[in-house]
């Protein structure tokens, strides 16, 4: 697995943003550079499930490893869903369970710099060099706004 590295500096509170990256409406339209239409079901609680879905319940669950309000989310990505329900690990889930995903909201004067990590096995890398990207100026537009 390889750790991919995005940053974007934001002119928005944390608060702004935080609320960009994880309420519904918001999470739908910035994501959408991955899968047309993502959302997540979950409480939003540290150590509790979440649910990555598109349209058709296919998806990732995984379980938020750690959560700071307007600073630090992190999630640990535990296996695939299809048709809303988890499958069984795997040959190909194998490659990538485990894998983390990681966003933090650093003030750098009067701008906030959104960093993400995220772990991705090498047959995906060319795609999330490309969405994230999309996926953060999405998040500069809403915060900025």
């Amino acid at each position: 697995m390889e750790k991919l590295v995005f940053d974007i500096d934001v002119k928005a509170s944390k608060e702004k943003i935080w609320k960009v990256l994880w309420d519904d409406e918001t999470y739908r339209k910035w994501t959408s550079s991955f899968c047309g239409e993502s959302y997540v079901q979950t409480s939003w609680n540290e150590g509790d499930k979440i649910y990555f879905l598109g349209s058709g319940g296919e998806g990732m669950n995984s379980i938020i490893e750690s959560k700071i309000p307007n600073e630090y989310m992190a999630f640990k990505h535990m296996g695939e869903l299809k048709d809303f329900k988890e499958v069984p690990p795997n040959e190909e889930t194998e490659k990538w369970v485990g894998a983390m995903e990681t966003y933090r909201l650093d003030q750098k004067g009067d701008v906030v710099n959104l960093h993400v990590e995220v772990d991705v096995i090498e047959q995906h890398i060319d795609y999330f060099k490309e969405a994230f990207p999309k996926g953060l100026e999405t998040i500069k537009e809403l915060s900025e706004k």
